[in-house]
């Protein structure tokens, strides 16, 4: 039989969990036990390391005759234990009581309840400062609504729905996420969730391969994404010597590179951003020549272009002018340049 010291010590090295915590949480277990089998009696406990014995104790009130042998003692048998004691006084002493198969059974439910709580109020403390940033774990398991990882000694979810599309799962492979949100008590079991679909994700990972973005020299004014497929992202400069979008792909995309690689070949136009909408709209349906673009009222936007160019500023099922559109806040319609009764309208999303 595994003494309750044995029990504490594996708890312990598994979970790393306070010792004397851990004899507090299974005092309180213990006294909940006690007091579901004999609720009018006022119960103490406490583990006794070097004995290991867990002594339960119960406060019983001195009086001249026994009612009660739960809670009353006389002041005869109370005086043995304390020479002080007298009538109307309160003494504590071991309960010899017994509490059958239901009550250890709540027991064991109090004290996994409040492990569960001590745990999760560690991951809670530990994690919460990197809410919002990119953190660095090991795929651990693959399930059918999403990842397992595995941060440091702790487990995180990354949720199906936001898992880029092209993402794959290999127990073991290395993988960067967004901890998207910290719960102070797990939720299905996860209290750390992953993203990898977000803007933020995207914008995250431009602050940890430019340098010029992460010191604020290049400023993110805007991103729009559809993971797996297209992002466009819009940058400004605060440094005049400094060209923002240059700075950000770099010699021969070099240093857009590990970020596309990250994404899995997800494509991102980087533009600049312009107060001047008309000129925002042009560069946001990139890679497509535009000709002209007349705002015709806040909303709404009239772009001319060559036919051979519609394909491309509508993109593959019109996710291009789609983003465009979110990019600039406006929706635009396409006008071919030959025939200015030929239009192809976007819709906001």
């Amino acid at each position: 039989m595994m003494r309750l010291g044995d029990v504490i010590e594996e708890l312990v090295e598994e979970r790393g969990l306070d010792r004397s915590v851990l004899g507090e949480v299974i005092c309180e277990g213990m006294v909940a036990a006690y007091s579901k089998r004999y609720p009018d009696v006022t119960f103490k406990a406490h583990y006794e390391r070097k004995s290991d014995e867990l002594i339960i104790e119960v406060e019983k009130e001195v009086v001249p005759t026994v009612e009660d042998e739960d809670t009353q003692i006389s002041l005869k048998k109370a005086k043995i234990i304390n020479p002080s004691a007298e009538i109307g006084s309160r003494i504590v002493m071991p309960f010899d009581g017994k509490i059958g198969r239901i009550e250890i059974l709540r027991a064991k439910q109090i004290i996994a309840q409040r492990i569960r709580k001590i745990e999760s109020d560690a991951v809670y403390e530990q994690f919460k400062d990197k809410e919002n940033t990119i953190v660095h774990g090991l795929i651990h398991k693959c399930e059918r609504n999403g990842v397992v990882v595995k941060l440091q000694d702790h487990l995180a979810f990354l949720p199906k729905s936001l898992c880029i599309p092209t993402d794959k799962c290999i127990v073991g492979y290395p993988i960067r996420a967004l901890l998207k949100e910290v719960l102070q008590e797990p939720r299905n079991d996860n209290q750390l969730i992953l993203d990898r679909v977000s803007d933020t994700f995207l914008l995250r990972l431009f602050e940890l391969e430019i340098p010029e973005i992460y010191d604020h020299i290049v400023e993110v004014k805007k991103i729009v994404r559809t993971a797996g497929y297209k992002s466009k992202i819009a940058v400004t400069s605060n440094d005049e010597n400094v060209d923002a979008v240059g700075t950000c792909v770099g010699i021969k995309g070099a240093r857009i590179q590990p970020i596309l690689k990250e994404l899995g070949g997800e494509k991102i136009d980087v533009i600049h951003w312009s107060d001047h909408k008309e000129t925002l709209i042009k560069d946001a349906l990139k890679p497509a020549i535009i000709n002209r673009v007349e705002l015709i009222d806040q909303d709404n936007a009239q772009v001319w272009l060559d036919d051979d160019q519609r394909s491309l500023a509508i993109g593959k099922m019109g996710q291009n002018i789609n983003l465009a559109s979110q990019l600039a806040g406006i929706s635009i319609h396409l006008v071919t340049s030959e025939s200015s009764s030929s239009t192809e309208n976007s819709s906001l999303t």
